[in-house]
């Protein structure tokens, strides 16, 4: 039975005072009523399955918001098939096929709806309906929050969807209107809009904390984003697929772990006015043909990942107008045959590597364009790639423009100023036409072209250069009407005499080319031609083994102390039992060499998987120490590197800092952590097959010299271990460090409140436990340093809670308790 009661009034004829009175169920007086009733809904619970199918006015009583609770045991809680007024009312389902209020006709005006449910959505909009929702709240944990169909619109202003367990507002051939709707919470997409015939408008909308995708738009549906913001979610901020169109207008994107904004299959973005910041991938990323941004007066910035800030690639297209790009690892990258990048009147600063790059025959137009502080300017990177750099100016960078591997852009009217190498750097093929450039204030050259390249500089200018204006190889490159002021070259002499330091300490010979201070022209038509000049070529530098930086020595420790030292660590059985296995194999096949017998061959490199903070490090030290005990190494010491140690931005640069970081772990282990990061599944992005491939080589040539150690997550390393031929021969075993218990985390905390004279008090041992065992072993669990952390955050709430004491005894200096725990109240 329904609690409470509905009365209905009217205020028209007397006909309809007659009808006037008191139901005692909503549909009684629905039945009732007609176009223009009133309808004031006593507070209660009502087990009704409504359906309004008159104009009339259903509302809860005045300042009594929620009162009034509709709520059937199935089915559709109120359906609206007319233009009547909704307002005051809680509308609850729990039919995982319907919605909790579906909306099939009319224009009605719903305000002050609240919509907790467990439906299939929150509420539905289908049909020729176009309602007016204001100040709305739909929260349903099992399905859509606002689903709209089948040529429903309508508009929603100031409402808010939180907490939906598939989409936050799913549009499927409908086209409503959003105004000021926060959406948030959502374990689908914030906005998803899929389907020809759907359309999407919002306008000053909030999208957060969604467990997926902020905004979907795919299968030839549109939408259009204004002063809207879509941030804190765990996939992609916007996706556009499948003949897509998108047009975002003072929009801010910021904090999304994964893509920014990605485009793929025909779909079409335009932005204007629009921010992009905090992301983890890409801030733009455009995919295949047909695929096109158009951005203008846009700003993206501040990348937390190691991608590319735009990414074109598979013949898409993008443009960038007035755009702002900096503080990312690299700002625009172009890749594939067809891919093109227009840039035009924008700001390309704060680079981590390089400004633009364009490879695998794709092509970028920059006009008029501003870029500094980069590690290189532009870098046109092989065969097929090109386009055109006109009238751009690039400053305090590495190198200004480098071509390669037969690239061939046309550079005109371009300045480069105070690089720190070369201004423009041509090699290994590259061709490419400079047309009235300039540059000035070079630490190297201000044109080095090398191996014969095919170039040609017309009417070009260098001022104050380090090495020189000019330096080319014996044959190719062709220079008319080139001038340079040489004052740059050292006094008394040429410049570039025998023995002028190049890259990374390596000496080179270059041909003199003219007095200092002396003005020199190249002949027209002629060839500029001087000896030698291959001292700055990254990839032709030969590699100096770095001495050394300890001299050898007896090791401290006996491998029994060592091995007890790894026995005394907490946990980690099976990686104990397999480091003793190996080293009794070493050990053993040391006595038999000594006894003259043959000893079987042990490869001593290791892989080591698991999560982090579960020792691999610490382990790795111990064996380089037990090895250089057994005389198998000549100091066990450990150099620890990553990805960023190994990989260089230049073509060659990989290999020498990877032999860099080799030789000085010669005699010792080179632990490699996160090794993974090396091969990156988009390959095509930087240099880290190189790194794998140098050290594959430099294990085999001196394997008994340096023992390998590579670390990282266990799915990532079984991929890392089919990126090249030789890496998997070069390990001899893969070891898995497992995630500490929470006993052994617990036996870690008193370890550390031993060493450092803290002990813990009556119960602390059990608390500490109970708080290991609940505590969530996500991505972000750190294992044996969280319990050091923890320990740390004891010591911390306990000088906090001793402070206030005025003379503290020396328990109460030393006992750390219960209260001592994080998140304690």
């Amino acid at each position: 039975m329904a609690q409470g009661t509905v009365q209905v009034t009217h205020g028209g004829t007397s006909r309809w005072r007659r009808r006037t009175g008191e139901y005692p169920t909503l549909a009684a007086a629905l039945d009732a009523a007609g176009d223009g009733d009133v309808l004031t809904v006593a507070p209660g619970t009502y087990r009704e399955n409504l359906v309004l199918r008159h104009a009339v006015t259903l509302r809860g009583p005045e300042g009594a918001v929620g009162s009034v609770r509709i709520a059937p045991v199935d089915g559709v809680a109120l359906t609206i098939r007319a233009s009547a007024v909704v307002q005051d009312l809680r509308l609850e389902g729990q039919d995982a096929a319907a919605p909790a209020l579906l909306v099939e006709d009319g224009a009605p005006e719903l305000t002050d709806l609240r919509v907790t449910t467990r439906s299939a959505a929150g509420i539905e909009v289908r049909g020729g309906a176009r309602p007016v929702a204001r100040r709305c709240t739909v929260e349903n944990p099992a399905g859509v929050g606002i689903a709209v169909l089948d040529g429903g619109g309508g508009v929603f202003e100031d409402c808010e969807v939180v907490s939906a367990g598939q989409a936050g507002v799913s549009v499927r051939g409908g086209h409503p209107r959003l105004e000021r709707v926060r959406v948030h919470h959502a374990a689908g997409a914030g906005l998803s809009v899929t389907g020809e015939g759907s359309a999407l408008e919002a306008l000053g909308c909030e999208v957060y904390e969604i467990k997926g995708t902020g905004v979907q738009v795919a299968g030839r549906a549109t939408a259009r984003l204004t002063d809207c913001s879509v941030h804190r979610t765990t996939g992609d901020g916007v996706t556009l697929d499948t003949d897509a169109v998108l047009a975002l207008a003072g929009c801010d994107i910021h904090d999304v772990p994964e893509n920014a904004v990605d485009l793929r299959s025909r779909s079409v973005l335009t932005l204007s006015r629009t921010t992009v910041r905090r992301f983890g991938r890409n801030g733009l990323s455009v995919w295949d043909p047909g695929t096109r941004a158009d951005a203008e007066q846009c700003e993206i910035h501040d990348s937390t990942g190691d991608y590319p800030a735009v990414w074109i690639s598979d013949g898409a297209t993008a443009s960038l107008t007035s755009c702002r790009v900096h503080d990312v690892p690299d700002a625009v990258f172009v890749l594939d045959r067809g891919s093109r990048a227009d840039v035009v009147d924008s700001d390309l600063w704060q680079v981590r590597n390089t400004a633009v790059s364009v490879s695998d025959g794709a092509t970028a137009q920059l006009d008029d364009c501003r870029i500094r502080e980069a590690t290189t300017g532009a870098w046109f990177r092989d065969h097929g790639s090109g386009g055109t750099l006109a009238g751009c100016t690039v400053d305090t960078v590495q190198t200004g423009v480098i071509v390669t591997k037969g690239a061939d852009p046309a550079v005109e009217r371009c300045t480069v100023t105070s690089p720190a190498e070369a201004g423009f750097y041509v090699s290994a093929g590259g061709r490419g036409t400079f047309h009235a450039c300039k540059v000035t204030d070079s630490g190297g050259f201000g044109f080095h072209v090398l191996d014969g390249c095919r170039t040609l500089l017309t009417r070009c200018r260098t001022e104050r250069c380090g090495r020189g204006g000019y330096e080319f190889a014996e044959e190719g490159p062709r220079a008319e009407e080139c001038t340079s002021d040489e004052s740059g070259l050292r006094a008394g002499g040429a410049a570039g005499v025998a023995g002028v330091a190049g890259p990374a300490g390596v000496t080179g010979v270059a041909g003199a080319v003219g007095p200092a201070g002396t003005e020199r022209t190249a002949v027209p038509g002629g060839a500029v031609r001087a000896q030698a000049a291959r001292a700055f070529a990254p990839e032709a530098v030969a590699v100096v083994p770095a001495p050394r930086a300890e001299p050898a020595g007896t090791p401290d420790r006996g491998s029994g102390e060592v091995l007890g030292a790894l026995d005394a660590l907490v946990g980690l059985d099976s990686v104990k039992k397999e480091v003793r296995a190996l080293t009794d194999m070493i050990e053993v096949g040391r006595r038999r060499q000594q006894a003259g017998l043959k000893a079987a061959s042990v490869r001593r490199h290791l892989v080591f998987t698991g999560s982090p903070g579960t020792g691999k490090t610490t382990v790795a030290r111990l064996y380089g120490e037990i090895l250089a005990s057994l005389g198998v190494l000549e100091r066990g010491h450990l150099v620890e590197v990553s990805r960023v140690d190994l990989v260089g931005e230049h073509i060659g640069s990989t290999a020498i800092r990877t032999q860099e970081a080799f030789d000085r772990a010669r005699g010792g282990v080179l632990f490699i952590d996160e090794a993974y990061a090396l091969a990156p599944e988009d390959s095509g992005r930087d240099f880290g097959r190189e790194a794998i491939d140098t050290l594959v080589k430099l294990m085999e040539d001196h394997r008994d010299e340096v023992v390998v150690i590579v670390a990282g997550y266990t799915a990532e390393m079984e991929r890392f271990l089919t990126v090249n031929p030789g890496v998997a021969s070069r390990f001899s075993r893969t070891i898995t460090f497992g995630d500490y218990e929470p006993a052994e985390l617990l036996r870690i905390v008193e370890q550390q409140a031993d060493e450092h004279e803290y002990r813990l008090g009556g119960g602390t041992p059990e608390a500490l436990l109970d708080y290991f065992t609940r505590l969530p072993k996500g991505p972000a669990f750190g294992n044996g340093r969280t319990a050091r952390q923890t320990f740390e955050a004891m010591v911390e709430r306990h000088a906090g809670r001793v402070a206030q004491l005025a003379e503290p005894s020396t328990d109460e200096l030393t006992l750390l308790f219960p209260e001592d725990l994080p998140g304690t109240p």
